[in-house]
Parts: structure tokens; sequence; C-alpha cells
């Protein structure tokens, strides 16, 4: 293998045999979030089969909290089984259809329309178009919860690893880095349109802050192109647009241009600024990937 290591597969074994189960006794002295924060955990290790305990039955109000977050933060992990103690779920990903590319791309494709639609909804003074935004981050996190455990699995198989697209064990520490930036764009996009709602009027069209907004998204894009980049020098070309874009907005906060003296509109700024350093890390994540021993 790249790693100089012999590789003996053991992919006879059937399925059924090599089915991860996980078992978690539900803590009634923490909230239904931090226990379903450990079912998140046993979830990104691999886990097959998750199976939710609880001694004196689960709440109405938590056993909802449980079933309702697993459908809307993690795909392929179905309740397979329910009584008054237990939850069982079983994930039925099929990792042959879901090549990381792919994963990578949607988790794009989302969050730049989020970061699209957070300043139209910042231009137009649109609170359902914000709010819909902030909804939709939960696609974002189930999405990055799924190439999470993508990732750790492929660790351990090098079938797996080939199977979703990875050339080379060391791109796996790339693309976590990667995953996680998009997420964070994501989070952002969702600060945008928490302070657009915050505010009392729309943001006049010739506000400098709508160029900083076209700069931070084309960056972003000219980022995630760079993954499939090979020429170092393209892909540095894009690090440094990232810096340009980064220090335009620190211009702007600086010189008070467009009215960033307002707390909303200087939280949005900030949020574009970062979108721009974090693009500048995807790139430099993208470079690490084309260097390799």
């Amino acid at each position: 293998m790249p790693n100089k290591t012999l590789h003996i597969s053991y992919s006879a074994i059937s399925k059924e045999l090599s089915d991860l189960k996980a078992m978690i006794e539900y803590s009634h002295s923490g909230s239904a979030e931090n226990n379903f924060r450990i079912l998140i955990a046993n979830y990104l290790a691999g886990y097959d089969i998750i199976k939710l305990t609880s001694m004196k039955g689960f709440s109405a109000r938590d056993r909802k909290f449980i079933k309702d977050s697993v459908r809307q933060k993690l795909i392929g992990l179905e309740l397979v089984e329910e009584s008054r103690t237990e939850l069982v779920f079983q994930c039925l990903l099929n990792y042959n259809d879901l090549f990381l590319s792919w994963v990578i791309k949607n988790m794009y494709g989302l969050v730049r329309s989020m970061l699209e639609d957070s300043i139209k909804a910042l231009r137009d003074y649109n609170v359902e178009i914000a709010e819909d935004v902030i909804q939709r981050d939960n696609d974002v996190d189930r999405f990055y919860f799924l190439s999470v455990r993508q990732l750790n699995a492929a660790i351990e198989d090098i079938e797996l690893s080939e199977m979703i697209g990875i050339r080379h064990p060391q791109e796996c520490l790339e693309y976590r880095l990667i995953t996680k930036i998009i997420e964070r764009i994501g989070d952002h996009a969702v600060r945008i349109a928490v302070n657009t709602q915050r505010m009392d009027s729309a943001v006049s069209s010739d506000n400098l802050i709508f160029k900083m907004a076209e700069f931070s998204i084309n960056v972003f894009k000219s980022s995630i192109d760079s993954i499939a980049q090979e020429d170092l020098q393209t892909i540095n070309k894009t690090v440094e647009e990232a810096k340009n874009v980064s220090q335009f907005g620190v211009s702007l906060e600086s010189q008070k241009v467009g009215n960033t003296d307002n707390v909303e509109i200087s939280m949005v700024l900030e949020s574009l600024r970062r979108i721009a350093e974090y693009s500048g890390d995807i790139a430099e994540a993208s470079i690490n990937m084309n260097v390799k021993i």
C-alpha cells in the first residue's frame, strides 16, 4: 500500500457478521441534547447499529427530541425498533453510492445558496428568507457528520478509502479540515441571517458590504475548485485572493465605510471577512494534498 504496509482483505466476511453495534445508557441527569451528542459520537465512530436504552423509560419530550434530531442531523440512520425503554437505530448507508467529492459538492452548494440568500435578505430586509437560511443549517450539519463518518471509516479501511475517492491516506486529514471549514462557513451564513433579523430596515444596495459579499462568495467558490486542481501556483493565487478579500474587509471596518459603526452591519462584515479567510485555508489544504512523500 502507499504507506508501505501489506493489506489483507477480509471482504468475504458477511455484512451481518461485520455490523458494529453500540449500546448507550440514556443519562437522565443530563439533557436530551447531551445524550444526543453521545449518539452522534457513536455514529461518527462508524457504528452500524446504535441502541439507546433507559431503565426508567423515555419521557415523551426526550423521545421526540432524539427521534427528530436523528432525522434532521444524521444521514442514513433510521429508527428500526422502539419500545418504552429502547430506541434502536440502524445506519443504512451504502458507501458505494457516496463519493466524498459528492458530499463536499452538496455541502458547498447548500452553503453557497445560504450565503447568497442571507445577503439577499440583508439587501431586501426579508426576514422570511433569513429564517429559511437558518433552518437550512441542519442540512449542512447532516452532510458534515456524514463526511466525518466516511473519513473515520476510510482511515481504517483502505478499500473503502479508494471506494469513496481518496487517493492517499494523508488526504483524510485534509478532507476532514475542509469539510469542517465548509460547515463553519455555513455557520457564518446563519450569523448574517440572524443579524439581518435584528435590524430595523434594509441596507442600501450601494453599500460596500455587498461588494465585500461578492468577493467573499467568489473566493469561496475558487477555494472549492482548488480541491480538484493540481497546479500549485494556481491554487496559491486563490490563497492570495483570499488574503486580499480579507484585507478589503479590514479596510472597510477601519474606515467606517458602509455604516460599519452599526453593530449588526459590523458583525456581518466580520462574518464575510472570516469566510474569505476560511476559503484561504481550504486552498492551503488543497496544496497540502498535492504534496506527498
